[in-house]
């Protein structure tokens, strides 16, 4: 499974991850859920096509992953907290 993490620092009080690792619905209902997360988006990473349709990426020929970005409040929900909840649901 194809796993990319890369974290950006938008504010001090505000953060956001981007976790890709396979299908992003069920990952983007699992992380709605929890405290001090305040927005999740899904959507592609990487890849070789600009804008491809869902059935494209499913293709397995665009080079995409499907992911998830999670702006989350860290004084509520660590980082250390996201990740153990990624990787112990893959």
């Amino acid at each position: 499974s194809f796993i990319f993490l890369f974290i950006c620092y938008l504010k001090l009080d505000i953060k956001t991850i981007y976790l890709a690792g396979g299908c992003f619905w069920c990952t983007e209902a699992l992380f709605q859920r929890l405290k001090g997360v305040k927005e999740v988006l899904p959507g592609y990473i990487d890849g070789n096509i600009k804008n491809p349709s869902y059935r494209e990426v499913c293709s397995g020929r665009t080079g995409h992953a499907e992911a998830i970005s999670i702006v989350y409040n860290p004084s509520s929900t660590s980082l250390l907290d996201l990740l153990l909840i990624f990787f112990n649901t893959h």
